[in-house]
């Protein structure tokens, strides 16, 4: 079965291949700001499900089509990735010392047939410092990433708790996805069963 991920994600390409499944990379060209939702969560529920059916219409109907989207969400404001610098010195100030929420949507389609579910999971950080933040930013790293962070790289020095799933921190919660995976017949375990 041929399998396309809809992301350019290289974070999500780097967590989907750790499962050892052979799948193709489409990106969307979805306009993600013509939607809304009445909550983050739903938000990324409708995003994943878009991103999915954008790619599979241009698939033949056989093939599934994961979309995945993932938002950072404090106070129940959605924290998107920053615009600039000064927008991710702002992000990074608002989560420091707080608990906040990584939500990610995912949507599984092969022709006429679509699960879209979500993940949550919890993320603390400790009290950053104004320095910490000023170089942070200047790494780069918080630029093109949801909430201004990678949990993956340097971004780690500042969680102190996660409670969930990391990998959905990451941007693709592998324990939910491998579950919705086997509703359509992957078992990524097979090779050694």
């Amino acid at each position: 079965m041929k399998i396309v991920l809809a992301s350019q994600s290289p974070r999500r390409r780097e967590l989907l291949g750790r499962l050892g499944l052979n799948f193709t990379i489409k990106t969307s060209q979805l306009d993600e700001s013509a939607f809304t939702a009445p909550t983050p969560q739903a938000l990324v529920q409708c995003l994943s499900r878009e991103k999915a059916l954008s790619v599979a219409r241009e698939e033949p109907p056989d093939t599934l089509v994961l979309g995945a989207d993932t938002v950072v969400v404090l106070d129940g404001q959605t924290l998107g990735k920053p615009s600039g610098p000064e927008q991710a010195r702002a992000m990074l100030r608002r989560l420091s010392g707080r608990t906040h929420e990584v939500c990610t949507g995912l949507t599984l389609c092969r022709g006429e047939e679509i699960l879209t579910q979500a993940e949550h999971t919890l993320v603390t950080f400790r009290p950053l410092d104004e320095g910490e933040i000023a170089a942070y930013v200047r790494s780069g790293e918080p630029l093109d990433k949801a909430g201004a962070y990678g949990i993956q790289a340097l971004g780690s020095l500042f969680v102190s708790g996660i409670s969930g799933d990391y990998s959905n921190v990451v941007g693709l919660p592998l324990c939910r996805l491998g579950k919705m995976l086997k509703h359509f017949g992957v078992d990524c375990l097979s090779p050694w069963r």
